[in-house]
């Protein structure tokens, strides 16, 4: 090995021609596994969530709610609660100054139901007392006359039923037209299909913490995931200012649709306003089921057309769904599902009509990847159909068909970003198949039911399974999807501060990350976020990554610049030539060399930035427009073995490629891609929130199955496609919700290679996987939805 000597008399050495001297990986910065910074204390048990808050002066919540989905108020009596000893406040709707409605999407929603009970939960009254105990009695104490009404839980029947709502029952009606309404294919398959209502089921259940103020304002610490939205809510309801109104996040667990209802937050808020206390409540699981927003039960009617060879010439859908008893983010799910109800294919010609319908089922909203989960399911069914219909195999139909950049969506919409559906497909169909268990005792728990199951394994049968799904990235139809952030440096340490959740997306890592690798800072701290910081929006849709990411990006790169141009005055040249990395500061033809900390020379430096993506459009009357910032997309093989004479299911191995931009970081892109395909194997097969005429059977862990490890598959990620999207900060792309989307058709798909039998449902019930003849050729009347 020879070397070469520097003026200063160092050696660096030089390796032969042909050898390769392995580089030691960057500790921190883009494209690094950085460990979140709260990884051990949740390990360990010691993270602080919103259920160990506490104050000095301490009062307990408890909240009276509906037992009924629909029923009149004739009165509410308060006398024997309000007379109970240790109890400090009861409060009905009377006592809201500024209950005009509130809501995510339409601000329809009384904070405490007034004339009407609209669905089972739905909440009467909050009591405050110095016990938890005291408050669930005296809430149990107030009696209320209801006088039951007739509940409307079938959304067909929505349309003609009497008005449940002042607004009536129809939320949004989308009539999509794309290409010739007429055109017709050589081939035509049709389907019906129904989703089921997925819950969120938090680990933790909701709780918070309300604390009054001398001005006459409160501060509500909760977990929550728009702290912003929250605030002006709570506000309105409180009839206060926004500014008399501080809300501080905290303990985030993780977050869905359980963590973006503010009905804890307003009752909280009221009872600290009213006793001039601090009030705390921690929801019961059963509450928890009733009252947060579930994934759309979804009927869909489906009718696909194509050529000889099996290139799509039109598809025809209507989409159905149910959005319970307030609006909340239906009609945002509802533009989903119509926008992609054609999936990631190249389709001609298109005719969808899209409905959201307001019920008295438990309410429905915001939910990884709402409105596209449910279109992907019918619309891959749809494929496997024309698979069958043509003689095809079912990744040959969808290879044909494939979309890619510069492709039309059914709205209109150019796909300018990058869209690698067909190397994601040949990604998942070229990977080795898992090895066929072997009909041995010591294999019997591969059987499914487990190894206490009763099937035989000569009735095993094992199917292959392919889907396609696709989700936007952001808002939609116009939102306004701007975020801010400040970043700070002083000595060797810097300082983001910005209003961003940390819900588990990745976000707090990713902000630490981007310090690092610009201002070559090691130790980066992400500050708490309250409502004293500028908005930054709601955390889902990847939005954290996008816009905050790229707010935090572009402010760090504006102290980087004030760092640097001394520097670079002082030495004639620009900040352009200077570099930094791990901490130093060099030029590009090394004459100068000093570290971060001493160019700062005991200065503070600090930037604030925003980041806002390009504008997008609503849909208009026949559902056209620009509605959408980015997509990603993501291919799944499903290998399912299935009892076809119990309709047992398991799935044996899901393998995974998706588009993802660029990696970040790469643990903790495969973990989201990991429990997002969990996420959707229980969407596939167990996970549905049961009603009987509009009342919640068994609200709790234990009449609701989730997915254990016991159930969760090997989860092979073959492909991860780096084809960065130029718009975007990075060139990322968000991870979480399209395996979520794309998981359930999956083992939809391989239940039905594996029995035969055509499988609209989700969950999948044992009664549908079992394998007997069945009459495929007309597609079940959803007569009550109109034509």
């Amino acid at each position: 090995m020879s070397g070469t000597t520097d003026g200063a008399g160092a050696v660096t050495a030089t390796p032969p021609a042909g050898v390769q001297i392995p580089v030691e990986p960057p500790l921190h910065g883009l494209g690094v596994s950085l460990t979140p910074a709260d990884a051990a204390a949740k390990a360990e048990g010691t993270f602080p969530y919103a259920a160990d808050l506490w104050a000095e002066g301490l009062l307990w919540a408890a909240v009276l709610r509906s037992p009924h989905p629909r029923a009149r108020i004739r009165s509410v009596d308060t006398r024997h609660a309000t007379e109970m000893p240790g109890v400090h406040a009861v409060v009905t709707h009377e006592d809201v100054p500024g209950d005009k409605g509130h809501g995510r999407g339409v601000a329809d929603r009384p904070v405490f139901a007034r004339d009407e009970v609209r669905y089972h939960g739905e909440p009467i009254a909050a009591v405050a007392a110095d016990h938890p105990d005291t408050a669930r009695l005296a809430a149990a104490a107030i009696v209320v006359e209801y006088e039951v009404l007739e509940a409307v839980t079938d959304p067909q029947l929505a349309f003609e039923a009497e008005p449940l709502h002042p607004d009536g029952n129809l939320i949004r009606h989308i009539p999509l037209r794309f290409g010739d309404a007429e055109a017709i294919g050589e081939v035509m398959v049709e389907g019906f299909y129904r989703i089921g209502r997925q819950d969120p089921a938090p680990i933790g259940a909701e709780a918070g913490l309300a604390v009054p103020r001398p001005d006459g304002g409160v501060e509500i610490y909760t977990a929550s995931t728009d702290p912003h939205t929250d605030r002006d809510l709570a506000a309105a309801s409180f009839g206060l200012q926004p500014e008399q109104v501080k809300v501080v996040v905290t303990g985030v667990p993780g977050a869905t649709a359980d963590r973006e209802d503010p009905s804890i937050q307003l009752s909280l808020g009221l009872l600290a306003l009213r006793t001039g206390c601090p009030v705390k409540l921690a929801a019961t699981r059963e509450e928890s089921f009733l009252t947060h927003a579930h994934r759309h039960p979804t009927l869909l009617r489906y009718r696909h057309h194509a050529d000889g060879d099996g290139k799509l010439v039109k598809v025809e859908a209507q989409i159905l769904m149910d959005a319970g008893a307030y609006a909340d983010t239906s009609a945002e799910a509802l533009a989903a599902a119509v926008s992609f109800s054609c999936g990631p294919y190249v389709v001609p010609h298109a005719v969808v009509e899209g409905w959201a319908v307001r019920t008295n089922n438990p309410p429905s909203g915001h939910m990884r990847g709402e409105g596209a989960l449910q279109v992907c399911a019918a619309y891959e069914g749809q494929m496997d159909k024309l698979a069958a219909q043509l003689d095809l195999e079912p990744d040959e139909i969808r290879r044909r068909n494939v979309m890619a950049t510069g492709d039309l969506l059914p709205t209109g919409q150019t796909v300018t970003c990058p869209a690698p559906v067909s190397e994601l497909l040949r990604a998942v169909t070229e990977a080795p198949l898992p090895e066929l268990p072997k009909d041995t005792p010591e294999a019997e728990w591969l059987l499914p039911g487990g190894a206490e199951g009763a099937g035989e394994p000569g009735a095993v049968r094992r199917g292959v399974g392919y889907a396609l799904g696709m989700v936007h990235m952001l808002g939609a139809e116009g939102a306004d999807e701007v975020s801010t952030a400040t970043v700070k440096v002083s000595g060797s340490v810097a300082t983001v501060i910005c209003a961003a959740v940390e819900t588990g997306s990745g976000f707090a890592t990713l902000a630490r990350q981007i310090v690092q690798e610009t201002l070559g800072v090691e130790e980066v701290h992400v500050a708490g976020v309250d409502t004293d910081q500028p908005p930054a929006g709601r955390a889902c849709h990847g939005r954290h990554t996008w816009v905050s990411g790229g707010a935090v990006e572009r402010a760090a790169k504006m102290v980087r610049t004030q760092l640097l141009q001394p520097l670079a005055h002082k030495f004639g040249m620009s900040t352009e030539l200077l570099q930094i990395a791990d901490g130093k500061i060099t030029s590009y033809d090394g004459v100068l060399s000093t570290t971060v900390a001493e160019a700062l020379d005991g200065k503070e430096l600090w930037a604030t930035a925003q980041c806002r993506p390009h504008p997008t459009e609503p849909l208009d009357e026949t559902g056209q427009g620009d509605a959408f910032v980015g997509l990603a997309f993501c291919a799944i093989r499903c290998v399912a073995d299935v009892d076809i004479e119990l309709g047992t299911v398991r799935v044996v191995e899901m393998t995974v490629a998706q588009d993802v931009g660029r990696v970040l970081n790469p643990r903790q892109l495969r973990a989201r891609i990991e429990a997002g395909v969990t996420q959707g194997l229980g969407a596939a097969l167990m996970e549905n929130l049961r009603t009987t005429r509009g009342e919640v059977r068994h609200p709790d862990l234990t009449g609701y199955a989730l997915p254990t490890a016991l159930d969760a598959p090997d989860i092979r990620i073959v492909k991860l496609v780096e084809e960065r999207d130029v718009v975007a900060p990075f060139g990322a792309k968000a991870v979480s919700a399209v395996p979520v989307v794309t998981s359930p058709a999956a083992v939809a798909s391989a239940v039905r290679a594996a029995t035969g039998r055509p499988i609209g449902r989700l969950p999948i019930r044992p009664q549908a996987a079992v394998a007997q003849p069945v009459q495929t050729s007309q597609m079940p009347q959803a007569s009550q939805i109109p034509q």
